[in-house]
């Protein structure tokens, strides 16, 4: 792609996204990384500089897989993907906020917000690439890692599916309060990405907004490996 990650970004129809956002809960975006760029994150996963710990998920019982987090100062390509789409996710957690009867807390400017994260010592950076063979998944689950955290993550497909590995779909559970939970599953081709909530979002309903639980995952890869990218906006404790 001849455009700059930040071009990519801003060129987005925002307006639209923001409405998906607000009536669906999340969005999925069209190719934003080309071949050459998701193939150079692969890549980085067996070089250990990049990173700052690697995560057995059976060990921990967080599904079947591996995952790393990268290592501060993130590569170029990893931290203008943050701070780009930050600006405008934190338009949308704020305008959530409001949806919510609260004050809105979240500054324009991500290296503002990391501020407010380090001053809670939450200093570890949290984007993470994510590594699932034949038979890997993903439990359901929630990235938070302390006091402060985003309301937004996006998650990237690094590799293609139908060609590179089968199944591996992204889950996504809402907890609707006192109704049974609403699943969504979402596929993604190579460089295609998904916002989705961190925690919880606002639900229009008849007497205003209510507030409902949102948890994610990664459903059994059937073949082949499937590696995907995480973009976290908090750091962590």
């Amino acid at each position: 792609m001849s455009k700059s990650i930040e071009e990519r970004i801003a060129s987005l129809n925002w307006a639209a996204l923001h409405q998906s956002l607000d009536e669906g809960g999340y969005v999925k975006l069209s190719t934003l990384l080309d071949k050459n760029e998701c193939e150079e994150i692969i890549n980085m996963y067996d070089q250990p500089p990049y990173f700052r710990s690697t995560i057995n998920m059976e060990r921990y019982r967080f599904g079947r897989g591996e995952y790393k987090y990268f290592q501060a100062p993130l590569p170029a390509v990893l931290q203008e993907l943050r701070t780009h789409f930050y600006p405008q996710l934190a338009t949308a957690a704020n305008r959530w906020l409001n949806h919510l009867g609260k004050d809105t807390i979240y500054p324009a400017d991500h290296k503002e917000f990391l501020k407010q994260c380090h001053q809670k010592e939450q200093v570890r950076s949290t984007p993470l690439i994510l590594k699932y063979e034949e038979g890997g998944y993903n439990c359901l689950h929630q990235d938070l890692y302390g006091e402060i955290y985003f309301p937004f993550q996006v998650l990237f497909a690094l590799n293609q599916r139908e060609k590179d590995y089968t199944g591996g779909e992204s889950v996504l559970v809402e907890q609707r309060p006192r109704a049974q939970s609403r699943g969504h599953v979402i596929t993604l081709e190579q460089g295609e990405a998904l916002i989705f909530p961190t925690n919880h979002r606002p639900v229009l309903g008849t007497r205003g907004y209510y507030k409902t639980t949102l948890h994610h995952g990664v459903s059994t890869i059937t073949s082949g490996t499937r590696y995907g990218l995480g973009i976290i906006f908090h750091d962590a404790k």
